[in-house]
């Protein structure tokens, strides 16, 4: 390969996400999941353009996605997970690239401009609110065990997961720790998706969930540990030692935060993920970012916390920091 056709591969490379996000919007494979079929039985149904409906399964196929016996399509063990049927469905975390592919198309407007006009999180549709919580506990699913698995979570009493979304790290540390309780902190519309997964868990019982706005709100207090999961690149660094100072007032005295996120070098261009996910934050927050670990630092020691620490670098959003409040604040 001559070293720039790598360069233009890449350039190609949004066709193959388009064809799968497209493909995923249309529902094609939970359709297909349900009832292997013919393009034209497909079109007939969903009345859609037969030679366009055509192409694009074709295309799935030679993604691996899909195969073609005799013109009927089925789905292949790799593309069910991209069925609504599939236990373990990735379904709506592509519903959610899907949601993203507009903002990065205004990339260079952004690089221009430096802001465009974006959504709160506030504003976003019940549907698509929804398919981000659980596009977040897909993601976060297996990696929060091996968070839990990483992290020693034996000496705490109660965890407070700030913005815990659905319980997916309570879940995670809950059964790591069975003497631990927790108490999840979100907004009014998420606490019934965290109860109904909490309730499913069989770990309710040990979870109060408490609704609020963290960027107005102050936090619950009574807990040795507070989790802040995926949670500090969304905002910006004055945004982030206002809500470190809210953590400190919650935590009791000799209480730890930690602190799971992008992790950047001093160079900011490591991990590659985190250079991406900058850019992400960039186009779709109004001041979040990823940030060093001298930037988190600083943060925390501004909020007033002590024996600030890396603890795990990765290149996935695994990441660790920890940080204290004295026992003596």
């Amino acid at each position: 390969m001559r070293p720039h056709d790598s360069i233009i591969a890449d350039g190609f490379s949004f066709m193959k996400s388009r064809v799968i996000l497209t493909g995923a919007e249309l529902d094609l494979f939970t359709k297909i999941d349900e009832k292997p079929s013919t393009a034209k039985e497909l079109t007939d149904t969903l009345q859609f353009d037969l030679r366009a409906t055509t192409r694009i399964l074709d295309c799935l196929v030679s993604l691996g996605l899909l195969e073609k016996q005799n013109n009927q399509y089925h789905t292949t063990e790799k593309g069910a997970f991209l069925s609504s049927r599939h236990p373990e469905t990735v379904l709506h975390m592509v519903h959610h690239l899907n949601r993203l592919w507009d903002g990065w198309s205004h990339l260079t407007e952004t690089v221009k401009k430096g802001s465009r006009r974006r959504r709160k999180y506030k504003e976003i549709d019940e549907t698509s609110r929804e398919s981000f919580i659980e596009a977040m506990h897909i993601i976060g699913r297996s990696l929060s065990f091996e968070i839990a698995d990483a992290y020693d979570v034996s000496r705490f009493k109660r965890m407070l997961d700030i913005g815990g979304a659905s319980g997916t790290y309570t879940i995670a540390f809950l059964r790591k720790n069975p003497n631990m309780k927790a108490m999840l902190f979100d907004l009014k519309n998420v606490i019934p998706t965290a109860r109904k997964r909490l309730k499913a868990e069989g770990l309710y019982d040990r979870v109060k969930c408490v609704a609020g706005d963290f960027y107005k709100d102050e936090l619950p207090e009574g807990c040795d540990l507070a989790v802040l999961s995926a949670i500090i690149h969304q905002n910006s660094i004055k945004e982030n030692v206002e809500l470190f100072l809210k953590v400190y007032r919650a935590l009791e005295p000799g209480g730890v935060i930690l602190i799971r996120d992008h992790i950047m070098d001093e160079y900011r261009t490591k991990p590659p993920a985190g250079t991406l996910f900058a850019l992400n934050m960039l186009i779709n927050t109004r001041g979040g970012d990823t940030y060093t670990f001298r930037e988190v630092g600083d943060a925390l020691i501004k909020a007033g916390f002590v024996d600030v620490k890396l603890l795990r670098t990765g290149e996935r959003m695994d990441c660790l920091v920890e940080a204290r409040k004295s026992v003596n604040p």
